[in-house]
C-alpha cells in the first residue's frame, strides 16, 4: 500500500535565493537512500516542503530517513482534496487511530493556511476540525488541550492538496551532505573519531574516512572495527571510500630513526601529510580529527600546533571543547560506540613513549624528523592504498 510521508527541513528555509540548492541535495540524497529497497518511489517538492510517496515498508522508510542530514521531520501524512468535508474526515480518521494508544484523552488541531484562496483561514479550521473530531468521539473522553496535548493534528492547507498528519518523527536535522563540499577524515579505531565525522557531515560536509593500519603490530580485527565504524557512518551519508594506510613501514622507520618521546608528535606530521594528498585527490580542501583539547600528549596546544604547520588545508577539530563524556554520549546516539570500545588497539597506540613530549618545538620536531626519508615513505604508502567501498544502500 503507497504511503505518503512530509518531510520537514529546518534551516535550509533560511537559505534564501540559494535555498534550491539545499533542497534539491536533499530532495536527491533521499532518492539515492530509498530506490535500492525497490517498489514505487516518487520524491518531489513545494515551497517549504518535501514530499516521499512510495509503497516500500514503513519501518524501512523510516529508519533511512531518520539518518538523513537535513531533515528536521517526518511525518507520515493523509493527502486530501481541499474540501472542508474531506478534510474533516482525515482528522476524525487520524484521531481515532491515535486513540488506540492507552491513557490518550487530549488533542488539538494546528492549521495553517499556506493557499490564501482557500475558504475558511486557520483560525476558522481550528474551530470547525476541532468541533467535527469532538462530536464524532463517541465516549467522551476526548478533551481540547492547546498546550500540552497528546495528539497534535497537524493541518496544511497548500495549493492543491491539503496534508493532515499527527505523527512527526525527529530527523537529525543540519545540512544535507554534500553542500558544503569534501573532508578528510582521520579516522582510527576509538571513540572520537566517529563522532568527529558525523559532525561535519551534519555541516553538510561529504567525509572521507582515512585509516592508518599498522599490520601485525594492529590485527585484521583492528581494520574490520573501523571498516564497521564506516558501515554505520556511511549510513548517513550514503557510499563511502575508506581508504586503508599501510602505516608499518613508516612506523618502524620512525621508531628506529626519532627521539623516543617526539614520536607520538612525528608520526601525526606524517599521517597529516598523507591524509591531505588523499583528500586533495578525491576533491577535498579540509581535515577532520578527533581531537579534544588536553585529552592526551599530541593534543595540548603546542602539539596541536605544530601538527598544524603541516597541511595547507584548514584541520577541523568538532570535539575541541567536549569532554570525554560529551563524546560517549554522542557516540552511544549515533551507533558507534558499542564498536569503539572493542579491545583491538590501533596504530597510534603502539610504540608509545613513557614520557612524551607534550610541549615540542618546531625546532625539537624538525631535528627529530631528519633521519627519516619523509617524501620516499609518503609515496609508497599513499601508492599502497587500499580502498574499501562501503555501500549501505545495497
Amino acid at each position: 500500500m503507497e504511503k505518503l510521508y512530509l518531510i520537514r527541513y529546518g534551516e535550509i528555509g533560511t537559505k534564501g535565493k540559494n535555498r534550491f540548492i539545499f533542497e534539491d541535495k536533499l530532495k536527491s540524497n533521499i532518492l539515492k537512500s530509498l530506490k535500492g529497497e525497490g517498489g514505487h518511489l516518487r520524491v518531489y517538492k513545494t515551497y517549504g516542503r518535501i514530499y516521499v510517496e512510495t509503497d516500500i515498508e514503513e519501518d524501512k522508510v523510516l529508519n533511512r530517513l531518520t539518518k538523513i542530514f537535513g531533515i528536521v521531520g517526518v511525518c507520515p501524512t493523509e493527502k486530501v482534496a481541499l474540501d472542508v468535508q474531506e478534510i474533516k474526515d482525515a482528522c476524525l480518521k487520524l484521531v481515532k487511530k491515535d486513540l488506540s494508544e492507552e491513557g490518550v484523552t487530549s488533542f488539538k488541531i494546528s492549521a495553517r493556511r499556506n493557499n490564501k484562496q482557500f475558504e475558511l483561514d486557520s483560525m476558522e479550521l481550528n474551530r470547525e476540525l476541532g468541533a467535527h473530531v469532538l462530536i464524532n468521539i463517541e465516549d467522551g473522553r476526548l478533551k481540547v488541550d492547546v498546550h500540552n496535548p497528546e495528539i497534535d493534528v497537524n493541518v496544511e492547507i497548500r495549493e492543491k492538496f491539503a496534508y493532515v498528519y499527527t505523527k512527526d518523527i525527529p530527523g537529525v536535522k543540519g545540512l544535507p551532505v554534500g553542500v558544503t563540499g569534501t573532508s578528510g577524515l582521520l579516522l582510527s579505531g576509538g571513540i572520537d573519531s566517529p563522532v568527529a565525522g558525523w559532525m561535519i557531515m551534519k555541516r553538510g560536509a561529504k567525509v572521507v574516512p582515512i585509516y592508518f593500519h599498522s599490520f601485525p603490530f594492529t590485527s585484521d580485527r583492528a581494520k574490520e572495527k573501523v571498516i564497521e565504524l564506516t558501515e554505520v557512518l556511511a549510513q548517513y551519508q550514503g557510499p563511502t571510500d575508506l581508504h586503508v594506510v599501510h602505516f608499518t613501514d613508516i612506523q618502524t622507520q620512525m621508531n628506529e630513526s626519532c627521539p623516543k618521546e617526539l614520536t607520538t608528535i612525528i608520526m601525526r606530521r606524517l599521517m597529516m601529510r598523507i591524509a591531505e594528498r588523499i583528500t586533495i585527490n578525491n576533491g577535498g580542501k579540509s581535515l577532520i580529527t578527533g581531537e579534544s583539547m588536553g585529552q592526551v600528549a599530541s593534543q595540548t596546544m603546542e602539539s596541536m600546533y605544530v601538527t598544524n604547520m603541516i597541511p595547507k588545508m584548514p584541520i577541523f577539530r568538532p570535539l575541541i571543547g567536549l569532554d570525554k563524556v560529551e563524546i560517549i554520549a554522542r557516540a552511544e546516539r549515533i551507533g558507534t560506540y558499542d564498536i569503539s570500545i572493542r579491545p583491538y588497539e590501533d596504530c597510534c597506540t603502539i610504540f608509545v613513549p613513557e614520557s612524551p613530549e607534550t610541549s615540542p618545538t618546531v625546532k625539537q620536531i624538525e631535528i627529530g624528523e631528519k633521519d627519516l626519508d619523509v617524501e620516499d615513505l609518503i609515496e609508497k604508502a599513499i601508492e599502497e592504498v587500499e580502498i574499501i567501498r562501503i555501500n549501505p544502500y545495497s
